[in-house]
């Protein structure tokens, strides 16, 4: 017995000790049983003053079961022992191991060998957060987690779909041997690097792209650039499919386009130089500056009917007109490209020009100023460096996509996908992590049987990523907000690790089930987490502050009680060491 109750407040049990102190080990943060006439109340020893310890109430063992939570108080009379070694596990970590349920990753800095685990369906059946500062072993406790879900001897996690957005490239190291430890288990590497030849470069087929998927590829800022977008992927239909498939819509649009001409009331020369500028890139074997004009008697060509005359006229307008005319045709609707063919960058670009025309941008300069920016910015992409992720040989549809993916090289299913977006910038970074989020996500929801292929996405660096961006005023949402709402019952889980929580969305992390917090210092940060994350007590926080490099504090729907976790030495671990500098300063001096 460690001495008698004086005081009860709230959930807190004021205790005068009666042991000495000195004679014991620190009993600091370690767990008691309050025993009751026939209750048993476990409670977590938080401080220590003059002899008072205070206790802070977590919940009961019912049954030789502890259950979570507080739903009466114990009275005066109860006596107060430190918890028994053998109770501790049941308090701590996972009940009655079983392989194929539950995973371990550490142990308890307070109870040297009692190991920490979960429940694989509480933790990897919700979204999850991964918090610390820069060394605070962060990245090595995201490998162990993945680690440990491999580290069976009699099952394998075969169907388990890990995409994993690496912003530094740290964990290459950490999984690409995982078939030397699990032969049935692949690794798969994507790079934006073309310089490393252990990896695939990453490869995204334009077609597979959505309207959405555009609209934050291009930039675009405002709600009224989206519709010159979607005309320009309607117009790729026509303009990259077989001429005899679309002759007669694409012969409508470009009418259309010459008919705005000749009623813009230009001057005759800028009416002719526009139609020739047009026909020159746009034309079928109907319309076209050779297309013949059939008059009584003769037979003239389109481009000889475009001549200005002595008064600076053009002679056949209204011949031109309605010969042009003649091509309208009301009977299609102009549809989005559906993934069933191919088309590149150069592609979109000339339908989006043909866009601009058609609606009429060269006619007025406040349209061709809010959308020239599109242009612009897809010109850019087609000339720089990123131009290549986009460049796909062959054709390929969106569910031989996804199933690409996940096939490792050696044609068997692949675990873990890692992505390494070190090599281009947080903006094209950001993009690409949405755009694949998204196709994944969209994927899962048409499954036959629904959440039949879990995927977990795991976003290093989340707060580069995930955030309270401008997508909902755009686009209408934004695709981490989605999924972390909408994803678990599809399958579709989050896994955002980060330095900088404060930074992340709000919607995003208040989804987040699970948490493992490392180090943390900032006060922004720890006063966020207090502030988003449940089950957050002061007691935790303060020891966000003071936690050594590889441990942190595990909470969530996964653990009993929030717990201090000293994890293990993933292996083999990811790159995320810090610069040797005194190894890179420093040589010997020589005589």
């Amino acid at each position: 017995m460690l001495g008698r109750i004086i005081g009860i407040e709230e959930d807190t049990v004021l205790l005068k000790l009666s042991v000495d102190l000195n004679s014991i080990q620190n009993i600091a943060g370690m767990y008691v049983v309050i025993e009751d006439e026939g209750r048993v109340h476990v409670g977590e020893i938080s401080n220590i003053r003059d002899s008072v310890a205070q206790i802070n109430l977590i919940g009961e063992i019912k049954d030789n079961v502890f259950v979570y939570g507080v739903n009466s108080k114990p009275s005066f009379k109860a006596i107060v022992k430190l918890i028994s070694r053998e109770k501790i596990p049941m308090i701590l970590s996972v009940q009655n191991y079983e392989e194929k349920k539950d995973v371990i990753i550490g142990e308890s800095p307070l109870y040297p060998g009692v190991r920490i685990g979960f429940s694989i369906n509480d933790f990897f059946a919700n979204h999850f957060a991964i918090f610390g500062n820069t060394g605070s072993g962060k990245s090595w406790g995201t490998a162990k987690v993945i680690q440990s879900i491999f580290d069976k001897k009699v099952a394998v996690p075969y169907r388990a779909s890990i995409f994993i957005f690496d912003a530094y490239g740290e964990y290459h190291s950490a999984f690409k041997n995982i078939s030397e430890k699990v032969p049935e288990a692949s690794f798969k590497s994507y790079t934006t690097n073309t310089k490393i030849s252990d990896s695939e470069i990453i490869k995204l087929p334009l077609w597979l792209l959505s309207l959405d998927d555009f609209t934050l590829l291009l930039g675009a800022t405002t709600n009224t650039q989206i519709p010159i977008i979607e005309k320009a992927l309607k117009l790729v239909n026509l303009f990259v499919r077989k001429e005899e498939e679309v002759i007669k819509p694409k012969n409508d649009i470009i009418a259309r386009a010459l008919l705005d001409i000749l009623s813009s009331g230009k001057s005759a020369s800028q009416i002719r130089d526009q139609i020739f500028s047009v026909l020159s890139k746009y034309n079928t074997k109907d319309l076209n500056l050779d297309a013949e004009i059939f008059q009584p008697g003769y037979v003239r060509s389109l481009k000889q009917c475009l001549i200005i005359d002595n008064t600076g006229k053009i002679r056949e307008i209204e011949l031109v007109t309605n010969f042009i005319s003649s091509f309208l045709d009301e009977n299609y609707e102009l549809v989005m490209p559906d993934g069933t063919f191919k088309y590149t960058l150069k592609d979109l670009e000339n339908a989006l020009d043909f866009a601009l025309l058609s609606e009429g941008s060269l006619s007025s300069n406040k349209v061709f100023d809010e959308n020239n920016i599109i242009r612009v910015r897809l010109h850019t992409l087609i000339n720089g460096d990123y131009s290549k992720f986009f460049e796909c040989e062959s054709y390929i549809s969106k569910d031989d996509y996804i199933k690409s993916l996940l096939t490792a090289p050696n044609g068997r299913k692949a675990q873990i996908i890692n992505f390494n977006i070190n090599y281009v910038d947080d903006r094209f970074a950001k993009i690409l992590t949405k755009i694949y989020s998204g196709m994944l996500f969209e994927y899962a929801k048409n499954l036959d049987q629904r959440a039949s292929l879990p995927f977990h996405i795991i976003l290093e660096e989340a707060h580069r990523y995930v955030q309270n961006d401008n997508d909902v005023n755009i686009i209408g949402y934004n695709i981490f907000d989605r999924i972390t709402k909408e994803g678990r019952k599809y399958g579709v889980l989050l896994g955002l690790i980060s330095q900088r929580p404060s930074d992340l969305s709000e919607t995003s992390i208040s989804q987040c089930s699970n948490f493992l917090i490392f180090k943390m210092i900032h006060p922004r940060d720890v006063q966020y987490i207090k502030d988003m994350v449940p089950h957050v007590t002061n007691e935790v926080v303060k020891r966000l502050k003071t936690l050594q490099p590889g441990n942190c504090i595990a909470f969530g729907s996964a653990f009993k009680v929030p717990v201090m976790t000293k994890l293990d030495i993933p292996n083999p671990t990811p790159s995320s060491s810090s610069c040797d500098i005194s190894g890179n300063w420093y040589i010997d001096r020589t005589v």
